[in-house]
């Protein structure tokens, strides 16, 4: 499983957006970190990217049709949960 850190975070968000990043770098490598093990997933690196440019991540079914489906949301919606807690 390929994981996040803040630092990769960091230089993800500064090479795909020149917008400052203003959330926590360490809680959102830990969320993404966490829901992909949740989930199953290989690449937190994808949970990064749907979070917060929206892009698809096929193998969990994220979109149909260029929408968020309901798996979609809920994966949304746990990486955020695990965020905010963390950051508690």
């Amino acid at each position: 499983m390929k994981r996040l850190t803040s630092k990769k975070v960091k230089e993800y968000m500064a090479w795909r957006t020149d917008e400052e990043f203003t959330h926590c770098p360490e809680a959102t490598a830990f969320a993404c970190n966490e829901a992909c093990y949740e989930f199953s997933h290989d690449n937190a690196n994808d949970l990064l990217k749907l979070l917060f440019f929206n892009d698809p991540v096929p193998t969990l079914h994220t979109h149909s049709y260029s929408f968020n489906t309901a798996t979609g949301r809920h994966v949304i919606e746990t990486i955020k949960q695990y965020y905010y807690e963390y950051e508690k």
